[in-house]
């Protein structure tokens, strides 16, 4: 009959850490996705503040180029890439 409560308990505290150690590793997964879905930091690639500060700029000129060539009217893109045209022949 002591054997058998051994061999239960035992059974018992193995099951309780796999268990356990299941959940603690499923828990960390979670809190690891949450943390790189926050976006902590910036990205890999950029080394400090500075660089990242320069490309988002330079996207920010590029949207706001597209935004004023989407929202023109095409006359009046066509009359200003004439003139820039014949600015370009006038200088030469």
């Amino acid at each position: 009959m002591d054997q058998d409560l051994i061999l239960i308990f035992s059974f018992i505290i193995v099951v309780t850490a796999v268990l356990g150690m299941t959940v603690n590793g499923v828990v960390q997964k979670v809190l690891d996705y949450k943390r790189t879905a926050k976006g902590a930091g910036p990205r890999e690639g950029y080394t400090n503040l500075s660089d990242l500060e320069d490309r988002t700029q330079l996207v920010e000129d590029r949207l706001a180029v597209l935004e004023r060539i989407a929202t023109d009217r095409g006359t009046l893109l066509a009359d200003e890439i004439e003139q820039l045209r014949l600015e370009k022949d006038a200088a030469q």
